[in-house]
């Protein structure tokens, strides 16, 4: 697949040591001359793929892959090291990503080598820059192999239903959304049984984000809406027929809808078009609800189909939109801010259920109080960190637990193929593999054609047979299925050949010990390890350990009370106790479950399991063996896997089950390491659900100018609606800062519970935009919406223009040519002047011999052998530097004498500057420096 080449004037290249001396802030003396880089080899340049263009505001940190980037669900976010710089806005070309550098160094309050060192490209997870390709490639291996099949579950939900099934499509008008400039479309693909009767439920499908339009003669594809001339639009919204044919053939009328508006118009927005996909949702379902009261002002495809209940509604999304249904079952139960919401009207449904296939969940806010079940693709290439996993344990704690949060791992599924159209050989637009490969070094898991990948049917067949075993079970109500979703270790057979793992919280388990909240650990090996933390000695995984969809990393690089348990042994015997901070009652479980991870490709580690009561009684209930997930150094594969032990041998040890005091792991084989996720009071069944009556949480995001002077309290406006009251993790990022402070907030209704005060003081020095930065998480009893808000300061002072003037021009070799860059105005920030090195027009040219070697080593990287002119260095520019508060600084080109006859020789210079709008650059004044001959 191609992307349209993105036209621009010739960009503007610098060394990453040039730049590191600009927003350094060290001092400068009156001549500044280029930035040096004394004891910094020339090889300590930004890597390959990464530059920086622009001046002043406009200079931006460029990365171009040397491939074609798919438009993809996963944000693509810079990094340095493991300070998150931003998240840039990708060209037209589908390789080249821009971040504003100012912004984010002052976001970041980074300064000097810092802002620079280890840059690094993620999405969801995964390194798509050169270095992070090439140090995957180069790990070591382990063997992988397929676990063995699960006993099959006496009921498929799988097989093909008795209803034939009609189809057809709707288009309405196109609808408004905040945050968007374009209106949305509404179009539909109906599929629905034939023969029935009485009203049917309602599964409603949305995709995810994907490239939007193409060319039917080539393989060029784009992410712009509406589409160009001479394309056609990616009907993603089809990609999911297969799926409703099947839910059709088993009475359920089905719609997937399109969301290619949306796709071309979310990267800006801070929750990533979560909320617009809501609110498109909703306007589907509120035309249906219309439809069913007035039947005869339906399409016709609509018509043809049986009533659709709905009271009885399942939603499925697809990565983006996975994170979308989630949304929309929230505002369906917990109304949205209205100056966020794109949809006003009454909610005449009933959502029992949400399936989200590879998803993203940017907010980490699922509901928690609609069941639901979660797809993990083990070779997802672009939500490659497997985040979904949030979407189940991120509901833990919130409310009464009844709802069943399902985690299904399906090895050897990509993230593209569960959508038709974003297959190859099956879609109508160009389609890739988004699990890439690696032409140096073949991945033994997820690489096409090994024996653990699943091959695009296969896939496709799986995800159907899993989706309708969410529809059975959540909306039917049939819990004969239940065992394929909640860690019982049944198979459906219609999904083989893939091997499909599950674990589960909710339903009706119960007492959990959970690491997150107050326990203690004790035993040798044992210890509280953090999901997120940048601290090797607190984080649960090393860096270069592989990736768990447990620790998913969220918006900050530590995060506060998401826990887990690490064991680690040489040798077995040494018992670990967990011990929460109050006794838990097991009263009524038939099992005790654990949810443990072990190390990918690993088998056979075992640990007993036994609990102590507040007696001291103590039991061993059994002995559990987990084997790792097959995986690979590109894959998410420390997950945990669900075991149980009965609680049989309890009553007979005397210990009493409703005063659980403690639970021990005793290893039991040779030197591994686990990781405890969470334990719970197991007993099967699924009860009824009854969404709990919680307060909702909406931040917003409050800009202000600095004005002139005095100092003004702002406050980020925090939107607190529905009942009762509850706990969540507020975090704080003031502007120019790395340091993230947390507190946790009781909210209620009413109250201005979240309180950020931002001071803003004025001046008349230009400076660039500040970002003050709040995050929310749930803890207890509350629901969000909008997790991201703050108050932004936006600079109300003029840049200031820069006036290059000759200093010395015109002199003899040995000495310097000098330029000073003036500013208009005195500015807060650093400011540069930019001088492009161009080929002289008449005369001889100054050479890379006639400079300073190290001079030249400097700005360029380059060596002074063999001699050439220095407008034969590729893009070579020079750099002034202004420090803050100062009115100029001088630029000097240190020439050196010989004793060879020369002719006069020259230096030609063009002063750039940058569009203000796009940031490329444009031609300024020319100017010549000469140098003499000193012979």
């Amino acid at each position: 697949m191609r992307r349209r080449p993105l036209l621009r004037a010739r960009r503007i290249w610098v060394t990453a040591a040039a730049v590191l001396a600009v927003v350094a802030g060290s001092p400068v003396g009156a001549q500044a001359q280029q930035p040096t880089r004394a004891g910094v080899a020339a090889d300590e340049q930004l890597p390959s793929g990464w530059q920086f263009t622009g001046d002043g505001a406009q200079r931006q940190l460029v990365w171009r892959s040397d491939r074609a980037v798919p438009m993809g669900d996963a944000r693509v976010a810079f990094y340095a090291g493991d300070q998150l710089l931003g998240r840039p806005l990708a060209a037209k070309d589908g390789r080249t990503y821009r971040l504003s550098l100012e912004e984010a160094l002052k976001a970041n309050g980074l300064k000097g080598a810092k802002a620079f060192s280890d840059l690094q490209v993620l999405a969801g997870g995964r390194r798509l820059d050169a270095a992070g390709q090439a140090a995957a490639s180069s790990a070591r291996r382990a063997p992988v192999t397929l676990p063995a099949p699960e006993p099959a579950n006496p009921v498929d939900p799988g097989k093909p239903g008795s209803y034939r099934t009609v189809s057809g499509e709707y288009t309405l008008d196109s609808v408004k959304l905040p945050g968007m400039a374009v209106p949305v479309e509404m179009k539909a693909v109906v599929v629905a049984p034939t023969g029935t009767t009485g009203r049917r439920p309602l599964a409603l499908f949305l995709h995810g984000r994907h490239s939007t339009c193409y060319k039917p003669d080539g393989n060029d594809v784009s992410g712009e809406w509406p589409c160009p001339a001479g394309e056609k639009q990616i009907p993603s919204y089809r990609g999911y027929l297969r799926d409703q044919k099947l839910l059709a053939s088993q009475g359920y009328v089905t719609v997937s809808i399109s969301a290619n508006g949306i796709n071309a118009q979310d990267a800006p927005l801070e929750d990533a078009g979560a909320q617009a996909r809501s609110s498109l949702i909703r306007q589907h379902l509120a035309h249906w609800a219309d439809w069913m009261a007035h039947r005869p002002s339906a399409p016709a495809i609509v018509r043809s189909a049986p009533p659709a209940d709905l009271s009885r509604v399942l939603l499925v999304g697809h990565s983006r939109g996975g994170e979308g249904v989630n949304r929309a079952a929230m505002d369906s139960l917990y109304r949205p801010p209205a100056d966020q919401d794109g949809y006003h009207g009454a909610v005449r449904w009933n959502i029992r259920g949400t399936v989200l296939i590879g998803p993203t969940i940017f907010g980490q806010n699922p509901v928690a109080d609609v069941p639901s079940m979660t797809i993990l693709p083990g070779c997802d290439g672009d939500v490659s960190d497997l985040q979904g996993e949030l979407a189940v344990d991120g509901t833990r704690g919130i409310s009464s637990g009844t709802a069943l949060h399902s985690a299904v791992y399906v090895i050897g599924a990509n993230h593209n193929y569960f959508n038709s159209e974003w297959t190859p050989g099956q879609a109508q637009a160009p389609a890739d593999d988004d699990f890439w490969p690696d032409p140096d070094q073949r991945d033994p898991l997820c690489d096409m054609g090994t024996r653990t990948r699943l091959t695009p049917d296969q896939q496709h067949k799986a995800g159907a047979s899993y989706i309708a075993a969410a529809a059975r079970l959540f909306v039917a109500g049939d819990d004969r299925v239940r065992p394929l979703l909640d860690g019982s270790g049944r198979r459906a057979p219609s999904a083989d050949p893939a091997r499909v793992l599950t674990h589960a919280v909710g339903a009706n388990r119960s007492a959990g010990i959970l690491p997150d909240g107050a326990v203690t650990v004790q035993g040798a090996g044992g210890r509280l390890c953090s999901a997120v933390d940048d601290r090797l000695a607190a984080s649960c995984l090393a860096p270069d350990a592989g990736q768990s969809p447990h620790f998913a990393s969220w918006m900050t690089q530590r995060e506060v009370g998401r826990r887990a348990v690490a064991v680690k042994w040489s040798q077995p015997g040494t018992p670990v106790r967990v011990t929460p901070a109050r006794p838990v009652s097991l009263k009524g479980a038939k099992a005790l479950a654990l949810r443990v991870v072990v190390p990918p490709n690993t088998t056979g580690t075992q640990l007993d399991v036994s609990v102590t009561d507040t007696a001291g009684k103590r039991a061993t209930l059994g002995r559990v063996r987990v084997d790792g997930l097959p995986g690979s150094q590109r894959t998410a594969s420390y997950w945990a896997r669900e075991v149980r032990v009965p609680l049989s041998a309890a009553a007979p040890a005397g210990v009493d089950l409703r005063k659980v005091r403690s639970v021990e792991l005793t290893p039991r084989s040779r030197a591994g390491q686990a990781w405890l996720i969470d334990t719970w009071g197991w007993r099967p069944g699924t009860p009824a659900v009854r969404a709990a009556a919680l307060p909702r949480v909406d931040l917003g995001r409050l800009t202000v100018k600095e004005g002139d002077s005095g100092s003004r309290v702002y406050r980020m406006p925090v939107r607190i609606a529905g009942q009762g009251a509850g706990t969540v993790r507020v975090y704080v990022q003031p502007a120019g800062s790395e340091t993230v402070t947390s507190r946790l907030v009781t909210v209620r209704p009413g109250r201005q519970s979240i309180d950020v005060p931002v001071t803003v003081k004025g001046d008349t020095l230009f400076d660039y935009d500040a970002w003050n930065y709040v995050f929310v998480k749930a803890v207890r009893g509350t629901v969000i919406g909008s997790y991201t808000g703050g108050v932004t300061v936006a600079n109300d002072d003029a840049r200031p223009t820069i006036t290059v003037t000759p200093v010395a021009d015109r002199v003899t070799e040995g000495k310097p040519l000098t330029w000073r860059a003036t500013l208009s105005a005195p500015a807060r920030p650093d400011m540069n002047a930019v001088l492009e090195v161009l080929p002289v027009t008449g005369g001889t040219e100054l050479s890379t011999t006639d400079v300073d070697p190290t001079w030249l080593t400097n700005v360029s990287g380059q060596s002074p052998l063999p001699s050439r002119p220095l407008s034969s260095i590729e893009e070579l520019n020079l750099w002034v530097n202004i420090p803050s508060g100062s009115l100029s600084a001088e630029l000097s080109v240190p020439t050196v004498a010989d004793t060879v006859a020369e002719p006069a020789e020259s230096l030609r210079l063009r002063q750039v500057t940058s569009d203000d709008e796009t940031g490329e650059p444009i031609p300024g004044p020319e100017f010549t420096g000469t140098v003499l001959d000193a012979s």
